[in-house]
């Protein structure tokens, strides 16, 4: 396999080392439309819209690709930003300058998760070429995947693995890269660093905590999952050693007669912060970890300036406090990237990690999708066939 060290990136123009620089190649002008689920307001499960005739992609920069989307996924933060949640973050990221009109987000396509075949290439990429298959997790401040076509960096593109169908394959990305950050880029774990440590998932039946615990079971730790007791049987075929249901006691109890912990990893948030800390090792490293941080609803309620001060007042504070108790505590987000995908793709192909996926829907069925979504209790990822479109 090519290493990716042998294209420069950085920014949007990204250039193979030692070349001269061109000019940009851009998409054909589009001959007709492609279908697509938008919205054009905040809202409920209503302000969902199939527009038949979205314009087609462009290549804007050097660095990008159009993939023609075979299967797309939904998380979570589709039903958030569906509702609004992040606008003010997710706009400043789109056009920092404020060029471009209050509203230039809308018509906005929700859907982050993308499996299926590069299409076109700007000039500067040389890791990809049309007809490969690929899986990619998309920005939140990018149009979405539930399209046709969608555009991505090549840095934030990997090979699919070759073990999945694309219905497979776009289950993982989201949750992949934001069980990766958690638990590598943030919580520090590695497969040499790892193994017979003991970590705790908080929320484990869903997206992100189903791969989570197939992480950390792959790096050779001891992971207890806490879910509801339908959900057990799953965890112990992930490979949990322990299973805690939530709903059968008093939670905090119930884990403090077990061994501390080195990792928790909190899917859950809310009261679960104020007595997790309390399960980790003192004066050893160990680190909480949570998924659930009030970043993007500081900005929305008090604005950019505002909610960032809020944000670090309150991270700064919170990881002091811990800190002076013996513990790290962290946040983590999704980090779009492609060189994580490969090592997440290793593991696919070699068996260690499975998709997890509760429901397939077609393209035509999306405000299904959402409703289901919105049900709650997943096991594991809606997933969207868009190829069939019918």
């Amino acid at each position: 396999m090519l290493a990716r060290g042998a294209a420069v990136r950085g920014g949007g123009l990204l250039r193979r080392a030692g070349a001269p620089g061109r000019g940009l190649r851009t998409s054909p002008a589009a001959r007709g439309g492609m279908p697509s689920w938008v919205i054009d307001r905040y809202g409920r499960n209503e302000v969902l819209r199939f527009a038949r005739n979205m314009a087609l992609p462009a290549i804007r920069f050097p660095n990008e690709v159009v993939i023609k989307v075979h299967a797309a996924s939904l998380n979570p933060i589709d039903l958030s930003m569906r509702s609004g949640y992040g606008a003010t973050a997710l706009n400043m990221k789109r056009d920092p300058l404020k060029l471009n009109s209050e509203e230039n987000e809308f018509p906005l396509t929700l859907g982050r998760d993308v499996s299926g075949v590069v299409m076109e290439c700007g000039l500067s990429v040389s890791y990809f070429k049309p007809g490969d298959e690929v899986w990619a997790a998309i920005p939140p401040w990018k149009q979405g995947t539930l399209s046709e076509f969608v555009v991505a960096s090549g840095n934030e593109v990997s090979f699919k693995p070759k073990c999945l169908s694309h219905t497979e394959a776009a289950s993982l990305p989201y949750v992949g890269l934001t069980a990766w950050s958690a638990i590598n880029k943030v919580g520090g774990l590695n497969q040499k660093n790892c193994g017979g440590k003991r970590l705790l998932i908080l929320g484990a039946s869903g997206g992100v905590g189903t791969f989570a615990v197939q992480l950390g079971k792959a790096w050779g730790a001891h992971v207890t999952a806490v879910c509801s007791s339908d959900a057990s049987t799953l965890m112990k075929e992930l490979g949990a050693d322990d299973v805690i249901d939530y709903k059968s006691g008093n939670l905090e109890e119930q884990l403090k007669i077990l061994p501390l912990f080195d990792f928790i990893l909190d899917n859950v948030g809310g009261a679960t912060e104020k007595w997790a800390l309390d399960l980790l090792k003192k004066w050893s490293g160990a680190t909480y970890v949570t998924l659930v941080t009030p970043f993007l609803i500081n900005m929305d309620r008090l604005g950019v300036a505002d909610g960032m001060l809020q944000t670090g007042v309150t991270i700064g504070s919170k990881t002091l406090k811990h800190l002076c108790k013996g513990v790290h505590y962290r946040w983590a987000f999704f980090m779009p990237s492609g060189p994580c995908l490969d090592e997440i793709a290793e593991l696919v192909n070699s068996g260690k990690i499975q998709p997890v996926i509760d429901q397939v829907f077609s393209f035509s069925e999306v405000p299904k999708a959402f409703l289901k979504l919105e049900g709650g209790h997943a096991r594991g990822k809606t997933v969207i066939n868009v190829i069939n479109k019918k």
